[in-house]
């Protein structure tokens, strides 16, 4: 199966659905990552809450983005101890793709970034237009986990122009 999305679809399909189902690890990649808030019992919790929730339950996860996030983010990422401990994090200027991977049976690849304009969390009036392909094709699957996993390695790393503005360079394998 592989399926276009768009707008708020991203929002229900990728974030209030499969993401919760998440069964040993989940990978995503964004270029720009901002306080997401997310429908959760009746109430507005933030993103972050989820992943809190997938780590305390022993799942993987893992993040690449391009910049550091703002204030809010950074207030949200604070009332969730764990994911200071265990969030397995990137920083990777040149990061622009935008994916979501499940335990390597399902994906999201597409223009959202993780931020509530770009998954469609906000209302309509204020949401950004976006698309993406949700699939559980695996030759599809295999293909966007590569481009994660190359970058996550630092597979770009040594021919970088960029490696000056780089975060995380000390802890690249830069042989």
């Amino acid at each position: 199966m592989t399926d276009f999305i768009k707008n708020q679809e991203i929002y229900n399909k990728v974030i209030l659905e499969k993401i919760p189902q998440t069964g040993n690890y989940l990978w995503l990649a964004t270029s720009d990552l901002k306080d997401l808030y997310i429908s959760q019992n009746r109430k507005f919790v933030p993103f972050l809450y989820l992943l809190s929730k997938l780590l305390d339950e022993g799942k993987s996860v893992r993040l690449i983005h391009a910049k550091e996030p703002g204030p809010a983010f950074r207030k949200d990422f604070d009332k969730y101890p764990i994911l200071a401990e265990r969030l397995e994090r990137l920083l990777c200027p040149r990061v622009h793709f935008k994916s979501v991977i499940i335990d390597g049976t399902f994906v999201y690849c597409g223009s959202a970034n993780l931020t509530g304009a770009g998954m469609g969390a906000k209302s309509e009036g204020k949401r950004n237009f976006e698309s993406g392909i949700i699939s559980n094709d695996q030759w599809l699957i295999d293909k966007v986990q590569q481009q994660f996993d190359e970058v996550w390695m630092g597979m770009y790393c040594k021919g970088c122009k960029y490696i000056s503005f780089c975060p995380d360079k000390d802890a690249m394998f830069l042989n």
